[in-house]
């Protein structure tokens, strides 16, 4: 089975003036962490809401020049059992470069191969079983036999 994993990181930033800025350099931060072993990590802005009200909040909170952003970092895990497993690899692989850094696995979705793509990629096996075993037969017409070789 395989799975996507979105994981939330709270990544520290320091000496910044506006949740934009933060925002740009904990993505650029996160982004010189995971690079160039985990390149396929995709980094997007989190989502934070107020627990009273519902309503939504910049990813950045901001206090004395320094911020905590929200990241959410999307990964693809392949050929796992289960749930837990998916998410147990994305916090080991993306935890070990980002040290130091709180994950949260938030998210956990089973990708489904197409039945039709199952079904063109049998009905291209089948084609190309039957070309081969037609060239077969030509391939020997084509070949010199070895014994012809060797008089020459």
């Amino acid at each position: 089975m395989d799975c996507r994993v979105v994981v939330e990181a709270a990544v520290p930033v320091y000496d910044v003036g506006t949740s934009d800025e933060a925002v740009r350099i904990a993505i650029s931060k996160t982004g010189e962490m995971l690079n160039p072993d985990l390149n396929y990590v995709e980094i997007n802005m989190g989502e934070r809401h107020c627990p009273h009200c519902g309503e939504g909040l910049d990813p950045a909170f901001l206090a004395a020049d320094e911020s905590l952003v929200a990241l959410e970092l999307e990964m693809m895990v392949f050929n796992v059992e289960r749930d837990e497993h998916a998410a147990r690899i994305a916090r080991k692989e993306i935890g070990q470069r980002l040290e130091n850094i709180p994950l949260d696995v938030l998210e956990i979705e089973e990708i489904e191969e197409d039945d039709e793509d199952e079904e063109t990629k049998a009905e291209n096996d089948d084609a190309t079983a039957e070309s081969s075993a037609e060239t077969g037969d030509d391939d020997d017409e084509v070949l010199p036999e070895f014994e012809d070789l060797i008089d020459e």
